[in-house]
């Protein structure tokens, strides 16, 4: 404002409209304020060039610029919280986490920034955990009861109260002290699935498909108590009471992974017992041109990009000018997700591979035009197809020593197939070469095979074309 006052004869108000206009970059009014900036600089004997230069510098500046004292205090925030993310790392990462326990996009975050710094996140635990994250020791930090979903503070409270004359030793137990009121059935499911209750080393799925039976004898029992009746409850469990319960709790095999892993994603936003990509990692690496989280730094706006991951939402909508069927989708892997665009004309080829927690292969574009990437599909294919789509296989012989080459025949030999493998070696002379197998050493590709090269030659050495 000072430089619009100084040298094209602002007033003050007049400045205040050229900074205003310049926050909400409205072409049309930015063209204006240049006109008027330019003309009165003109008036104080300054030229057009300069003129326009500086009101160039004054609207890159605009683009994003603060002022001294604002500068300042980011500054002195920044220094620090980075004195205290290095000193103190665990204490810091936990009081992130508790800052942010409502945030389950930042809390995903923070537990693999906290994985990265060598830190553990433990799973929430009854009789561990606290209602928010503290720190266990200096490379521990135990998950908040109040960060899962459905965990408010009352329901807390009660744990914390009831838990002050001892650990829980059974579901029981737990259901039998706390107010139920406050921790009804929907917080026992809850903590249930992210495994806050394993503590009682029954199975998840037992404890679910008991939780009602359960409940229904405490809440008497509770219920009795507060009318000051005396029963057979109160004189253990010993004699019928949870004892029957007990002893028809159903026998109930445990949830298989996925629907486990799902369960602990859905309560606490990211997995605890592992990942469903876990099993994946080779292909993830093998397939994919980047890890999600590295995309920006590894492609360019409109790069051709090869995804490996787990699909974690879908949003099926259609076009708005012609109504067509499209889908909006969430693709995880093991460091970060990404929004995937699947437009009509892709939708209609690949619609039929588009279920809740599939792994697939995703091939498309990026798009960086806007504040998170974006990808729009191309094509979408089953984990399970991605070996079909090899066309090729190139091994990396230069420097190879000759005594292995007989070894990688017999696995070339061992999985014929129709995909040819192209060997590259460097000549006496230094010059690379390709030479392509005999058809009777084309290969059928499969994971098996490719990690058998790998341990014979090292991963760096082996390129698939799709």
């Amino acid at each position: 404002m000072q430089i619009a006052s100084g040298l094209a004869g602002f007033s003050l108000a007049q400045a205040d409209l050229l900074r205003r206009a310049m926050s909400k970059k409205i072409p049309e009014v930015m063209e204006k304020q240049r006109n008027n900036f330019v003309s009165g600089c003109i008036k104080n004997e300054i030229s057009s060039s300069i003129a326009n230069k500086i009101f160039d510098l004054i609207e890159y500046f605009s683009g994003y610029g603060f002022n001294k004292s604002h500068s300042t205090a980011y500054a002195i925030i920044s220094y620090r919280t980075a004195y205290l993310k290095a000193n103190f790392p665990v204490e810091f990462m936990t009081a992130l986490l508790t800052s942010e326990r409502d945030n389950t996009d930042k809390i995903v975050e923070y537990v693999n920034e906290a994985g990265r710094m060598g830190l553990e996140v433990l799973p929430p635990d009854i009789n561990e955990s606290e209602a928010l994250f503290k720190v266990v020791d200096n490379k521990t930090i135990r998950f908040g009861l109040l960060a899962v979903k459905n965990v408010g503070h009352g329901a807390v409270d009660s744990i914390a109260e009831a838990r002050a004359n001892g650990n829980f030793v059974s579901l029981q137990d737990l259901c039998q002290r706390i107010d139920l009121r406050l921790a009804n059935r929907k917080v026992l499911e809850s903590m249930i699935k992210c495994g806050a209750l394993d503590y009682f080393a029954m199975p998840r799925a037992q404890m679910v498909a008991a939780l009602d039976m359960v409940l229904e004898t405490a809440s008497r029992t509770q219920r009795e108590k507060s009318k000051g009746q005396m029963s057979f409850f109160d004189r253990g469990l010993e004699q019928n009471g949870f004892k029957n319960v007990v002893n028809n709790i159903p026998q109930v095999k445990e949830w298989p992974e996925p629907q486990l892993l799902s369960f602990e994603k859905d309560m606490l936003g990211f997995y605890v017992s592992g990942h469903p990509l876990a099993r994946y990692a080779k292909q993830l690496k093998r397939f994919s041109s980047a890890m999600i989280s590295n995309l920006p730094q590894q492609h360019n706006d409109q790069d051709e990009v090869k995804l490996v991951g787990l699909i974690a939402k879908i949003k099926q909508t259609t076009t708005r000018a012609k109504q067509e069927k499209m889908a909006i989708l969430k693709l995880e892997d093991l460091e970060g997700s990404v929004e995937l665009l699947v437009f009509p004309r892709a939708f209609q080829k690949v619609s039929r591979y588009i279920q809740p927690n599939t792994v697939v292969m995703v091939r498309g574009v990026l798009n960086l035009k806007e504040d998170t990437p974006k990808v729009i599909v191309d094509d979408l294919f089953p984990i399970e197809e991605i070996y079909k789509l090899i066309i090729a296989m190139n091994i990396n012989l230069s420097g190879i020593r000759e005594n292995i080459f007989e070894s990688l025949k017999e696995l070339l030999s061992s999985s014929r197939g129709s995909i040819p493998v192209y060997l590259h070696l460097d000549t006496p002379s230094k010059s690379r070469v390709q030479l392509v197998v005999g058809e009777n050493l084309y290969v059928s590709p499969s994971e098996k095979l490719m990690q058998d090269i790998e341990n014979l030659l090292g991963e760096e050495r082996l390129s698939l074309a799709l």
